[in-house]
């Protein structure tokens, strides 16, 4: 995993940002031997996570990476009560916060299909292997399916059939 990404984790942690990590990291902490670009978690989307998401990153110039305009991030009560997502862009790469995740549901569904894993930066909580393949079948991209061969394979080694 990327330093970049382990310094993302790290402060949001230290910021009391409740998340569960999904998406490539995940994969990587099951073991994927893959590359990923984009740290994404999920997280409740209420004013007080949101809040600690933005003091977490504040220092890294953050800014709305899917508006045309590199809207810097500046979370207003009127914004916070319409967002479903948070697509960020860092000085320490991108963040993605998703409400729900594809193939599992909301944050309270994804955190129910979540699992504790120990990092030598902290520990955090991560989606289950089943889970991981739920939201990449559901995802359907081009990069999902390959992902899913590997997780597949790691999961049979690993359940020992």
């Amino acid at each position: 995993m990327r330093q970049n990404d382990k310094a993302l984790l790290t402060r949001l942690k230290e910021h009391g940002v409740e998340f569960v990590i999904i998406g490539g990291v995940c994969g990587v902490l099951h073991g994927l031997p893959l590359v990923t670009l984009v740290l994404a978690v999920s997280c409740p989307f209420s004013a007080e996570n949101l809040r600690r998401i933005e003091a977490s990153v504040r220092d890294l110039h953050p800014y709305h990476r899917l508006a045309a305009n590199k809207l810097p991030l500046e979370l207003t009560d009127s914004l916070i009560s319409r967002l479903k997502n948070l697509y960020l862009s860092t000085d320490l790469g991108i963040l993605d916060c998703l409400s729900e995740v594809a193939g599992i549901g909301n944050y309270p569904d994804v955190l129910k299909c979540s699992v504790p894993q120990k990092t030598t930066y902290g520990e955090f909580r991560i989606l289950s292997m089943d889970a991981l393949i739920a939201a990449k079948e559901a995802a359907g991209r081009d990069r999902d399916h390959y992902a899913l061969k590997l997780i597949r394979a790691i999961k049979e080694r690993s359940s020992g059939s």
